[in-house]
């Protein structure tokens, strides 16, 4: 199918780079984005147009005067963030949690019963990917986990010196320090491996802050995230993607297998020291979720 239409909120570091990503691709016709100021959306619209006209493709954008104008899209990307200094050390993902959740629940209220899919990018994204499909009833899908299983497998194959493509492995649960490596299923050449856990988990932890580091926050990544699970969630291609879904009423990383825009849960088989690590990561993203659960009682939304 083609002439689809891609709302996104946020017009920041991801929200731009998704626009950017979802401009060379021929099945999507038109971009509506909506940020926390007119003039964020406008320009972003403005640079977006002279892309399309540079590169020859047929997207086209529209800054929304209103949140609510994005009920049109067949999709949204949720990637706003709220202005607030992290200065945590550990996780440091989590630290959003209260800035982050009454922005996403106003948005969400915004949306409800919003018939197509969510793809939720703003952190804590398990948590807040619950939140969302609470409040508005949407299906509500998180990349955290895709970003993860990326960056595994790109570490274990400097690490093996093989190519990325060669290595089967993923990374699900939290979307931070609560990561599940599933060492014990990955695989390299179709074979089984040795997987340094002490080396990925080092990796999986410096990298986004090496990112942020040398260029203020990550982008590139997350956006190309959520472009595969676009092309997958409206059908354009099938295939494994691994998204924070309800499993059980807990939102975390899970592998799907998404055919003609269907996804359906593909669990990993885990080893013991695997399965407590889910278990601990499910327990954590439990608790915080009862610390923003009043949000799903908010009235009207206040979103321009």
């Amino acid at each position: 199918m083609t002439g689809r239409t891609i709302g996104i909120v946020g017009a920041g570091a991801v929200g731009q780079t998704v626009a950017a990503l979802l401009v060379g691709e021929t099945w999507c016709e038109r971009l509506l984005i909506a940020s926390r100021t007119a003039e964020s959306a406008a320009g972003l619209v403005t640079d977006l147009d002279d892309m399309a006209h540079l590169a020859r493709t047929g997207t086209r954008a529209l800054a929304c005067a209103s949140i609510a104008e994005l009920d049109r899209a067949d999709a949204l990307v949720i990637c706003p963030r709220a202005t607030f200094t992290n200065t945590a050390t550990h996780n440091v993902r989590m630290a959003g949690l209260a800035a982050n959740a009454p922005l996403i629940a106003d948005l969400a209220h915004t949306f409800t019963d919003y018939s197509g899919p969510v793809v939720m990018v703003t952190n804590p994204v398990d948590v807040l990917s619950r939140l969302f499909a609470a409040i508005s009833g949407a299906a509500t899908y998180g990349i955290g986990s895709a970003t993860d299983t990326a960056r595994y497998r790109t570490t274990l194959a400097a690490h093996h010196r093989v190519p990325v493509e060669a290595v089967d492995g993923y990374v699900i649960g939290e979307h931070g320090d609560g990561a599940v490596i599933c060492a014990s299923t990955t695989t390299i050449h179709g074979r089984p491996c040795t997987v340094p856990l002490d080396v990925i988990r080092a990796e999986l932890t410096d990298r986004p802050r090496r990112i942020n580091s040398g260029i203020g926050r990550t982008r590139h990544g997350p956006a190309a995230a959520v472009l595969s699970a676009l092309r997958k969630l409206l059908a354009q291609e099938d295939g494994t993607d691994v998204l924070s879904v309800n499993r059980a009423g807990v939102w975390l990383g899970i592998r799907l297998h998404i055919q003609a825009g269907q996804p359906t849960v593909q669990p990993l088989e885990l080893d013991p020291h695997e399965t407590a690590d889910l278990l601990t990561a499910r327990t954590k993203l439990e608790a915080a979720y009862r610390k923003i659960s009043h949000h799903e009682q908010q009235g009207a939304p206040t979103c321009p």
